[in-house]
């Protein structure tokens, strides 16, 4: 079974054709999907492409998002948690590149995604980008104070992090990044990711992969990202198919497994 565990198909490059787009997918043979919360405030939107029955969905705020809702509570998060279609929280985390939200903001609204995900038990779906000293603190900081399940989503950051983020029992998903030419040091971390807690996503309707790279991404191109993640790995593309669905259903158990 073919997973994308990351998209976001609520976005509007998709208002045009979105269940064409989910058919494409799953004629691509595509099985599930989860669609990705970028704001508490527009979860409705997000909600509404996961009454697809293919399609799962998360609740959670944005790191470039988290100025909008510096407040933000865990137990709103909670409250949206309850919804049986809702399987993560997240996403969320810090992204020190772009910086569109105050970095003391991102941590603080990171940390009450992280306190909601503890008490759920649901998976953290973590952002991180040009934050990996900030990011590593905190997980670790936070996981001391109490267990929590993370997925390091579209990971390009680097060997340290991912380190200290598998020794805290992080999953990783692998995104079309891993095809691009230039990519050779986050194909060096995939090598040495726990091969039991790696999976495989599209992060639609960005970072398409070679061949289509520049265009708008969509999940019928995620098996050229599990193509790419067989080679680096030197797995059968049908081991590499496996693997990817265990992890996903270890992590995401909140999904009945077919």
């Amino acid at each position: 079974m073919l997973i994308d565990s990351h998209v976001n198909l609520h976005a509007p490059q998709f208002d045009e054709d979105r269940e064409a787009v989910i058919a494409r997918a799953l004629a691509s043979g595509v099985r599930l999907m989860v669609e990705i919360s970028d704001r508490v405030a527009s979860f409705k939107k997000t909600r509404l492409v996961a009454q697809h029955p293919d399609i799962w969905c998360t609740a959670g705020t944005h790191p470039h998002e988290a100025k909008e809702d510096p407040e933000l509570s865990p137990q709103t998060l909670i409250d949206l948690a309850a919804d049986p279609r809702v399987v993560g929280i997240g996403e969320c985390g810090l992204d020190f590149h772009y910086d569109l939200s105050p970095r003391d903001i991102q941590a603080k609204v990171f940390r009450a995604h992280i306190a909601a995900a503890r008490q759920t038990g649901l998976p953290l779906v973590v952002h991180a980008r040009e934050a990996d000293q900030a990011m590593g603190d905190i997980l670790e900081e936070e996981h001391a104070r109490g267990a929590f399940r993370i997925l390091m989503h579209c990971y390009t950051s680097g060997a340290e992090l991912a380190a200290r983020a598998a020794a805290l029992g992080a999953w990783f998903s692998v995104s079309g990044i891993a095809t691009f030419r230039a990519a050779e040091e986050v194909r060096a971390v995939i090598r040495d990711m726990p091969q039991a807690r790696i999976m495989v996503e599209t992060d639609c309707p960005y970072l398409a992969p070679v061949p289509y790279r520049g265009r708008r991404n969509e999940p019928a191109f995620l098996p050229h990202v599990l193509a790419k993640l067989a080679e680096i790995r030197g797995w059968s593309l049908r081991e590499a198919e496996a693997r990817t669905e265990d992890a996903f259903f270890a992590l995401f158990d909140r999904i009945p497994r077919p």
